[in-house]
């Protein structure tokens, strides 16, 4: 087969603009472009976090791949469900003390949701990967100390895993380990081998 007959590998586009996603989906090695998927991502009446999660992940993917139909398209989100209430990004620093303080010696199950879809082919496949995260009973000072130093208000739950925020924890239980972060690796890669894009063969 020569270089012209080789089957074209479609474009992948990352539908988010989380830094965190980002950085996890460059360990793949392979290139992507990034884009803002201008999502609604305001909950529904009733909505519980792991449907929410996976809705909001199908509509980001989706609506990028509308703009670019031969690209295979990730999208992703993620919920912190506390006894079935949603928990989001705190935003400030008091309502990241109110949310710590809830989930002192608490189990919160982050519900992250991954989407894949190549308007081109039809394709469209979506996973939610649950993360149990135990916290453990956290004093006062614990959490004033640990939010002055990460300043975490951009992550659901306030807390970062992946730094000083495992100091936060008893344990995380969960078949991805990159999901807690934000983007379960093993499933979007999966996902895209389904799509027609396998990632150790486009490794660079």
């Amino acid at each position: 087969m020569t270089a012209s007959a080789l089957p074209s590998v479609p474009e992948l586009i990352l539908g988010s603009t989380s830094r965190y996603r980002r950085e996890l989906l460059e360990r793949l090695r392979v290139p992507f472009a990034v884009a803002s998927p201008q999502v609604d991502e305001t909950p529904q009446p009733g909505e519980m976090p792991a449907s929410l999660a996976t809705r909001l992940a199908l509509a980001k993917a989706q609506a990028v791949a509308v703009l670019h139909p031969q690209a295979v398209v990730i999208g992703a989100d993620q919920v912190a469900d506390l006894d079935g209430e949603p928990i989001g990004k705190p935003g400030t620093h008091e309502r990241a003390v109110a949310q710590l303080r809830r989930m002192s010696g608490r189990t919160v199950v982050f519900q992250t949701a991954i989407a894949v879809v190549r308007a081109d082919t039809g394709f469209t496949r979506s996973h939610l990967a649950p993360v149990g995260v135990t916290f453990r009973p956290l004093s006062e000072e614990d959490i004033e100390r640990y939010l002055r130093l990460e300043q975490p208000y951009d992550c659901a739950g306030s807390a970062k895993c992946e730094t000083l925020g495992i100091g936060l924890l008893d344990a995380i239980e969960s078949d991805d380990p990159t999901a807690l972060i934000g983007l379960p690796l093993i499933h979007t890669t999966r996902l895209l081998r389904e799509a027609g894009l396998d990632v150790l063969r486009c490794a660079q």
